[in-house]
């Protein structure tokens, strides 16, 4: 079984999620080779062989020539599986390969169960495991899923050519996003409410302990959608992510989209009623308690 890994670089770097990618081929038991369209000076450090084409001719993004650069690289490797980080590259590049290809495409892969992948369904409330049917499979993993390995290892670079033309695309650059009202990127403490609060009027209970702790009122991604918090508070994903000295979760059972986006916090505090909530598994202190009536006891020792 051969797994071809597809990593992502943008402004002159190859980018972390490459080692997560790394760490699910290593899950799955895979010979492992990846492809690059980058330049040689960004090339990941794993053991196996890198397919490298330069973009230097048509910029850092060009569809048509990724794609023919991948194929190729699936084509040399007779690889099993293609593999994509779950990012906005994977969304655009991953349908177009597996169409090249006519291969099934397994999506937002969270874990590996019973010989098959597990994926997110019904907005993320359920899981569901699924088995490719096709001999070749297209693959995109979510961030923050597989814990990345460490760089280790040198590879045998294999150089490819892609197509000067670019069938009328040209690369343009990076527009910065929108700038939000609040930057949670920058905050040491962030207190984050979860579906648990109960409802929107809960609120204010999370924002005053986020209050009194010096820090950031953040929020899950349920929470967002419900229209109780704005979108510029909300952590994972689809949100910001985050890596404070401290994050406190409130009644945030711990899906793995919320989870990427606050995995590099140096210390987590989670506060839930059940003890078995996912958000346990990485929280430094796990309190098992109703959020409403933990909050302002702790507000109020804290005021003091």
């Amino acid at each position: 079984m051969k797994a071809l890994l597809v990593c992502e670089y943008r402004e002159g770097k190859l980018l972390d999620t490459t080692y997560e990618l790394i760490a699910f081929a290593n899950r799955l038991g895979a010979a492992k080779a990846a492809v690059l369209v980058g330049v040689e000076a960004a090339v990941p450090q794993f053991d196996g062989t890198l397919y490298l084409a330069d973009v230097s001719a048509l910029g850092e993004y060009n569809p048509a020539a990724h794609k023919a650069a991948i194929l190729a690289a699936a084509e040399k490797e007779q690889a099993d599986y293609i593999v994509f980080c779950h990012s906005s590259y994977g969304w655009d590049m991953a349908p177009r390969v597996a169409a090249g290809l006519k291969a099934g495409q397994v999506t937002e892969i969270t874990a590996l169960v019973d010989g098959g992948f597990e994926v997110g369904c019904c907005n993320a409330k359920m899981r569901r495991s699924v088995k490719p049917a096709t001999t070749k499979t297209v693959l995109t993993i979510q961030a923050g899923a597989f814990t990345a390995v460490a760089p280790a290892g040198s590879p045998n670079i294999e150089k490819l050519d892609i197509p000067a033309d670019g069938k009328g695309v040209t690369f343009g650059g990076y527009e910065p996003a929108e700038a939000k009202d609040v930057d949670l990127t920058k905050a040491e403490v962030i207190v984050s409410a979860g579906r648990g609060v109960g409802k929107k009027d809960n609120i204010p209970l999370i924002a005053e302990l986020a209050r009194a702790l010096g820090g950031e009122l953040g929020a899950s991604r349920p929470v967002v959608d419900s229209g109780w918090v704005e979108h510029s508070h909300q952590v994972g994903t689809t949100g910001q992510t985050v890596s404070p000295k401290l994050y406190v979760a409130c009644g945030i059972s711990g899906a793995i989209q919320h989870l990427a986006g606050m995995k590099k916090s140096d210390f987590v505090v989670a506060i839930n009623k059940d003890k078995d909530a996912p958000i346990g598994e990485v929280a430094d202190v796990l309190v098992v308690a109703d959020v409403l009536q933990f909050v302002p006891a702790l507000t109020a020792q804290l005021q003091k």
